[in-house]
């Protein structure tokens, strides 16, 4: 096992990596901006190195800077957690030419899956199920006016680089492509350098499932069961819960199956995500693949009693799968709540601030994951997130009930959060009923 590692991210993510490390006997070196160097988590790691100023891209995109931090501390790997540089092939080959074991996959697999229409190829050769789309990008209007046509309207631009939503547009007749196209391409070029874009069919009212996979180097495949992640305004997700309400045990069983023999197959190895819609048929079309660890990991963690960052670490030490597929029990029902410091009457404006009071909920199956205590500052430089608050019960009516009563003891004073709005999305009625979907957050806050 890894004697010291270096956690290349902030926040919540640092402190969630750390705190399993610690447990494992393993030294934890942090990193943090000059914005983050006073929060107080940070006085719990065994060293911390305070990289660069208050913007991501002079610190925690500033792979040199993580890179002699890991050298000067004598870490002989790199957790790399989830955003900023987790999923950047080009970091994780430089952590091996150091010889730094990156935690996660190599730097080819990353590449791989990081180009959407090449990763859609890949896994449509491979037996995954895909959306009917175009087999390539689409080099101008013309080329996506006859994709749309072929496939038949609605359609969705997506950007071949993309992620978060961004460089994403619904078509939904033919005299809107020109401008949808001109908006994605544009804000592809900007957020990812790349203005390639590909098309698909759009699966109005469909539901975004995925499923959690783990794979060791010695290509020994497992499944964590899926999550269900439909709670989501622009493709930022709100509300997770595992099991999903509308998968079957006997689909669970196969889909699940399925995916991790893929990623087996492709060489793959560590903790990654397979995201996936269901259309109103029940059908899973493949979507795309994380690299990483997800935010929403410990509603899986909380139904198989599993801790993921532990089983990351372990493969990445080319230990072999502690379990097999037998092993892996799903009990009861879980759901997470992301509160974020925001403003949802306001368009989910940040409101960044220092908090002066926080209290977070105990009690049976209840977890909360945070960085921050009363006194510490939401930073507008970063993500927003305050916590993530987790209820686990015997089924979904009793983690329901958990969870409302969690977010109702939740006490966050100086900033405004997103705890007024989880709660209305906890008690509608077709969230209770587990008959939801993508459309369904966008509903309740026309509202």
């Amino acid at each position: 096992m890894f004697r010291r590692i270096l956690i290349a991210n902030r926040g919540e993510v640092a402190a969630r990596v750390a705190r399993t490390a610690r447990r494992m006997g393993i030294g934890v070196v942090a990193v943090a901006s000059d914005a983050d160097a006073d929060l107080g988590w940070l006085k719990e790691v065994d060293e911390r190195v305070v990289i660069g100023g208050s913007r991501s891209a002079t610190s925690y995109l500033d792979a040199d800077a993580l890179l002699e931090a890991a050298r000067a501390t004598g870490a002989t790997a790199v957790h790399p957690g989830w955003g900023f540089l987790s999923e950047n092939a080009t970091f994780a080959a430089r952590c091996e030419a150091l010889g730094l074991t990156f935690i996660g996959p190599d730097g080819a697999v990353i590449a791989l899956m990081g180009d959407k229409i090449v990763a859609r190829e890949t896994m449509g050769a491979l037996g995954m199920p895909l959306i009917p789309g175009s087999p390539g990008p689409v080099s101008d209007v013309a080329a996506a006016a006859v994709e749309a046509e072929r496939v038949g309207y609605p359609v969705l631009l997506k950007a071949a680089a993309g992620g978060g939503g961004r460089g994403m547009r619904r078509v939904f007749a033919p005299d809107q492509l020109q401008a949808a196209f001109e908006q994605a391409s544009a804000e592809s070029l900007s957020a990812f350098g790349d203005d390639q874009l590909y098309l698909e069919k759009l699966i109005v009212g469909g539901r975004h499932i995925e499923f959690q996979i783990l794979v060791d180097a010695w290509g020994n495949g497992l499944h964590l069961g899926e999550r269900e992640c439909s709670i989501q305004r622009r493709h930022q997700k709100l509300i997770e819960e595992s099991p999903s309400p509308a998968v079957s045990d006997a689909q669970r069983a196969e889909v699940g199956g399925l995916v991790a023999g893929i990623a087996a197959r492709l060489g793959y190895r560590s903790a990654g995500t397979i995201e996936m819609l269901r259309d109103r048929s029940g059908d899973l079309y493949f979507m795309e693949m994380n690299t990483r660890l997800q935010v929403e990991h410990p509603v899986t963690e909380m139904v198989t009693g599993l801790d993921l960052v532990e089983l990351q670490l372990r493969v990445a030490a080319n230990h072999r799968m502690p379990l097999t597929q037998a092993d892996v029990r799903m009990q009861g029902h879980a759901i997470e709540v992301r509160v974020n410091a925001e403003d949802p009457a306001q368009g989910f404006r940040p409101t960044p601030g220092r908090i002066t009071r926080l209290e977070l909920p105990q009690g049976p199956g209840v977890r909360v994951d945070t960085h921050l205590r009363a006194g510490d500052a939401v930073s507008p430089h970063y993500d927003s997130m305050v916590c993530k608050v987790i209820a686990h019960g015997a089924d979904r009516a009793q983690a329901i009930a958990r969870m409302e009563a969690a977010l109702g003891a939740c006490r966050v004073e100086g900033i405004s959060t997103t705890i007024p709005l989880a709660l209305e999305v906890l008690a509608d009625a077709d969230f209770r009923a587990g008959d939801y979907d993508t459309t369904t957050l966008d509903r309740i806050l026309e509202g």
